[in-house]
């Protein structure tokens, strides 16, 4: 399970479809793809990180147990995340084995070096347009999403890419490579909502399926994330003059 929110540290919405023979019309995968990486750039590049905040809830029916988390997150412009767990309740281990663990491997895989062997490129993933979909009232295109390696920080499934934004909007899939004998499957659905001029992370929800504890959902919400701001031209002009070596 952790390594199924590895490959979400990159990445439930009502959803209306829309006939798909307009297919000639739409973009290339290719041009929706490096157009998708360019934006992103853009963006990350306007801001110094952000900071935001998460619940995660975790629950098995079969052992009708629930554990609940709140967690402070902190990026950094280079995209490394900073977990700071605020309180913990329910079910103690898995808040301890479980949700702790995915907050440590998803620091960890959010090192840059790390990053780029995950990231929604054509060196990791070969990608396809399926169509076109209305997402909460905006346009965005459909891709199935191939990894190229079995690896269990990839996933196979579908992307949404808002068609204005060139922004992810919506993932969904199944890691490429089952994590652990004892898991026997694992489906997760990640979406994200513009807020100012930024997209953001907005629920995850994952299911998996194990040989002996049956079915465990995970539900992650997020709420108040924000940019950090660049420090003004102004304020660094003041820090340089205050400073005398």
């Amino acid at each position: 399970m952790k390594s199924l929110f590895r490959l979400i540290c990159l990445f439930l919405i009502p959803i209306t479809s829309i006939a798909a023979d307009k297919s000639s019309a739409l973009p290339t995968a290719d041009e929706i793809v490096t157009r998708m990486t360019a934006s992103d750039l853009q963006r990350q590049s306007s801001f110094a990180g952000y900071e935001g905040m998460r619940r995660y809830v975790l629950e098995n029916a079969r052992l009708e147990k629930r554990a609940e988390m709140l967690v402070r997150v902190q990026g950094d412009e280079n995209g490394r995340k900073h977990f700071e767990v605020v309180s913990e309740q329910g079910w103690k281990a898995a808040n301890s084995h479980v949700l702790r663990k995915m907050l440590d491997s998803e620091s960890d895989t959010s090192r840059p070096e790390l990053r780029a062997t995950t990231k929604l490129n054509f060196t990791n993933y070969e990608f396809t347009v399926a169509g076109e979909e209305l997402v909460v009232g905006r346009m965005a295109y459909v891709l199935e999403v191939a990894p190229k390696r079995k690896d269990k920080y990839l996933f196979q499934g579908r992307i949404w890419v808002d068609a204005e934004d060139y922004a992810l909007v919506r993932a969904e899939g199944s890691p490429a490579k089952n994590p652990s004998f004892w898991t026997k499957s694992t489906h997760f659905v990640q979406v994200y909502q513009k807020r100012g001029n930024l997209w953001f992370p907005l629920s995850t929800r994952s299911v998996t399926e194990a040989r002996i504890f049956g079915t465990t959902d995970v539900n992650i919400e997020y709420f108040d994330y924000a940019p950090k701001s660049r420090p003004s031209q102004d304020a660094l002009l003041s820090v340089n003059e205050a400073y005398q070596p």
